[in-house]
């Protein structure tokens, strides 16, 4: 049974949140409180799973009773509950740690959507528990203050339900930054589907995205399951979503707005609860200058954005990048690995890397193949460079 806290000064808000939840649950037991105050008290006092919480209220607002949650019961999913003016203050509390957030009238069915998510969250914490002990080890390597300001983001961030867009130069990590995010989330347990949008052809791209049924088009020779149905109950990663469609693009705001799609050549609706993670390489606001890009699509994929800087802009992560790519090496080859000195580290600061990261442990493998001693030295690198 899931206690269920609606802290709202609103009657007639409160009896409508209780009546659809409990048509919703029978099972669930709901708690009311009619300001901030008194739902601080009723957090205090119960086992809460899961609290819903107006922002503008008498004495203690929304963003204040989040405020203590995160401090003292960080455990406790939070769904905002926004009226017309708040929404730039509802997507504050969710860059401060809120689940979601609901706009006042709600949508029913984005509220029990959210709900269901919030509570998979505290029937399974320590089943996620075990997940994040083990994703602790895979961490983004790096303590450049770059780095150290994504690595508190995707803290942040990973507690929430917020969509994120990801930014960056190829090469530089961004897949690796929505990995974590999933991970160390409450959609830990469920799929993580990707999705290079620039891979697929444009005539393709929604039947891969929405799925479709057999007949839609002359080589639909049987029914197929989308990457967005595939990824229900987890994540979606939208990698490259700059160059989709502007047809895909369409389709794909309707999911966001209306958590459901419709697969190719069918008219009926599927209810989906994904979290989406999009990345890309371009400048987005360019491509909606060009109309290339949705601003509305834009503005939902952005609620949080993160951008991740090419290597150039942090070589002093060399060193400890360097390392972790020689212990992989080793472990991929079973053999003891070779080290690295630091004349030869300082050698590699010295490059430009355009193709950063990923360049960086290829140059790395290469240099592990081609070195003669168990240590890399300076000439070694200096021999490669002269070579390439």
């Amino acid at each position: 049974m899931s206690k269920i806290l609606i802290i709202e000064d609103e009657e007639s808000i409160r009896r409508v949140l209780k009546k659809v939840l409990v048509d919703e649950n029978s099972s669930y037991m709901i708690l009311e409180a009619v300001d901030g105050v008194l739902g601080i008290e009723a957090i205090k006092k119960n086992k809460i799973d899961l609290v819903l919480c107006d922002i503008k209220m008498p004495k203690k607002d929304g963003i204040e009773v989040l405020k203590f949650l995160i401090q003292d019961f960080p455990e406790i999913p939070v769904i905002m509950i926004s009226g017309h003016g708040d929404l730039e203050t509802a997507v504050e509390s969710m860059r401060m740690g809120a689940f979601d957030y609901i706009s006042k009238p709600p949508d029913l069915n984005r509220l029990l959507n959210s709900v269901r998510g919030a509570l998979k969250g505290s029937f399974r914490k320590k089943q996620n528990k075990k997940v994040l002990k083990k994703t602790k080890t895979f961490k983004i390597i790096g303590e450049s203050a770059e780095i150290l300001n994504i690595s508190n983001l995707i803290s942040k961030v990973s507690r929430t339900n917020a969509k994120v867009l990801i930014l960056g130069p190829n090469g530089s990590g961004k897949e690796l930054v929505a990995n974590q995010i999933h991970l160390n989330s409450i959609r830990a347990e469920g799929p993580f589907v990707e999705v290079n949008c620039a891979a697929i052809p444009a005539e393709l791209i929604e039947s891969e995205l929405f799925g479709h049924i057999k007949g839609a088009f002359t080589s639909a020779v049987k029914d197929k399951t989308g990457k967005f149905e595939a990824a229900n109950g987890g994540t979606i990663f939208l990698d490259e979503v700059g160059d989709m469609s502007l047809s895909a693009q369409s389709k794909v705001l309707r999911a966001l707005q209306e958590h459901k799609i419709q697969k190719v050549g069918s008219e009926k609706d599927l209810i989906v609860d994904v979290r989406i993670i999009a990345a890309t390489n371009k400048n987005l606001k360019n491509e909606i200058s060009n109309n290339k890009f949705r601003e509305d699509l834009y503005h939902r994929l952005a609620v949080i954005e993160i951008n991740v800087p090419p290597l150039n802009k942090r070589k002093s992560d060399i060193p400890l990048l360097s390392d972790y790519f020689l212990e992989q090496i080793a472990i991929e080859n079973g053999d003891d690995g070779k080290g690295i000195d630091n004349e030869a580290l300082k050698e590699l600061q010295k490059f430009d890397w355009s193709g950063n990261v990923r360049e960086l442990r290829n140059v790395i493998e290469r240099l592990v193949i081609l070195s003669e001693g168990p240590v890399i030295s300076k000439s070694d690198v200096i021999n490669f460079s002269n070579k390439s």
